[in-house]
């Protein structure tokens, strides 16, 4: 008996359909694997949005990050916290040993959270540069922040707020009063801000059944560590300090040597690393050769405007080139106190030797070597006749073959047109006696 055409027809659809389904149905994932270590800092936000556009120009389905760090400051946390928010792809972090301070706030960012067995997460209080409890204002807006990140992941605020708050009294958790709440591995887990303990990466795959993904690993540059080493709030003043003072002491040194060496390199890294690190656009460069022009022709035009023109712009340049005004300023201003105190000591010790200075202070001098006295004795004077132009009362002027000098008879009165002899001459101060008529004038 033969099968209808229209049936073999469907059995063949049905077949190829199968051939079909198989690879239709595995498709490879794809997983980038971004690491978060050492502190969170400007340098680190440039890497993680170079990480994660390449993440989502390749198509990736998920971005797993790697956090290991013991915190940073805020304003970068904040920043990468947007990154983290506005990315389409799906975010887990994997605590790979300590998500503290900033740590523990970027985590909370991320869709779902892991932790190796000896992970911690929290201690996440705002602190100032001196590492003491930051103002009240920065803390509250802090505590709102953490309390925001662990809503955003849909997970308990009052852990996250006894992070950051040492007032939150959690005695099971250790984070008692005066205490900020630290979370193990295990604890995290009980209190939902952990989805599961893996001891390695590739067990983490394994649990998330991406075993066949490919796994792409960013890492940062060459550039980029440069850059996150360079644009650190504590590296930033010393770098400045040795530029300026090295230029400075470039000023009395004959030729170009190891201290102007010093001071353009200190510089030049300074714009580049902040260059890579997104915070200082060409305009802060224009701005600071602009300045570096006026005070090069310091050199050539006399007073010290262009000079100051031209220090108030590299102050403009630096402080457009580092993203935090406060943070720039407060490096701007270690660095002036550097140069002042080095201006003072070479100025003292070396300042004649010193060109730009020679155009700013005054060097003539009168002294004695040079022929000029303060007062000289014209003692040849003495006994000479001359005749009083003025009433001398007692002071007053008289002629003297024709010179005109200034006169102080010794006390007494003397008319004006009247014979007088010269007694006495002491530097400046020439003494005077009126002649009377039939006065021996010998």
């Amino acid at each position: 008996m033969k099968m209808p055409r229209f049936m073999s027809g469907i059995l063949l659809l049905l077949f190829s359909c199968l051939l079909i389904l198989p690879s239709l149905s595995v498709s490879a994932s794809e997983i980038f694997r971004i690491p978060i270590h050492k502190k969170v800092e400007k340098g680190l936000h440039a890497f993680l949005q170079r990480a994660f556009e390449e993440a989502e120009e390749a198509g990736a389905d998920v971005v797993i990050l790697d956090i290991d760090t013991p915190g940073g400051f805020v304003d970068s946390a904040q920043d990468i916290a947007k990154l983290m928010d506005e990315t389409p792809i799906k975010t887990i972090a994997f605590i790979n040993d300590d998500a503290l301070s900033a740590g523990a706030f970027l985590a909370l960012h991320a869709d779902e959270i892991y932790m190796v067995p000896n992970g911690r997460i929290g201690a996440a209080a705002a602190v100032n540069g001196a590492g003491n409890a930051a103002e009240t204002k920065a803390n509250s807006a802090w505590r709102t922040a953490m309390i925001q990140a662990a809503e955003s992941s849909n997970r308990d605020p009052q852990y996250a707020l006894a992070m950051a708050d040492e007032k939150v009294d959690l005695p099971q958790y250790r984070a008692q009063s005066g205490e900020l709440l630290t979370l193990s591995a295990k604890e995290a887990i009980e209190v939902e801000y952990s989805e599961g303990t893996f001891a390695s990466f590739e067990e983490l795959i394994e649990h998330l059944d991406l075993t066949d993904a490919t796994v792409t690993s960013v890492n940062e540059t060459f550039a980029e560590k440069v850059a996150r080493f360079i644009t650190d709030p504590f590296i930033v003043p010393i770098l400045l300090s040795i530029a300026s003072l090295g230029l400075i002491i470039e000023l009395y040194s004959p030729g170009f040597g190891v201290a102007g060496t010093m001071g353009l390199t200190a510089i030049a890294l300074f714009f580049f690393g902040h260059t890579v690190a997104g915070l200082a656009g060409y305009e802060s460069i224009i701005i600071f050769l602009i300045g570096v022009a006026f005070i090069i022709a310091e050199f050539f035009l006399p007073g010290a405007i262009a000079g100051i023109v031209g220090l108030a712009l590299v102050i403009v340049s630096i402080l457009l080139a580092g993203g935090n005004v406060v943070h720039m300023g407060i490096a701007v201003l270690i660095a002036l106190v550097v140069a002042i105190v080095g201006m003072v000591i070479i100025v003292k010790f070396f300042g004649k030797n010193i060109k730009i200075f020679n155009n700013m202070i005054l060097k003539d001098a009168t002294d004695t070597k040079s022929g000029y006295v303060s007062n000289v004795n014209r003692y040849e004077l003495i006994g000479k006749l001359g005749q009083s132009m003025t009433p001398l009362r007692p002071s007053g002027t008289i002629t003297l073959e024709g010179e005109r000098i200034d006169a102080v008879t010794e006390g007494g009165y003397v008319d004006a047109g009247k014979t007088v002899k010269i007694i006495k001459v002491e530097g400046s101060r020439t003494v005077v006696r009126e002649v009377k008529e039939g006065e021996d004038l010998t």
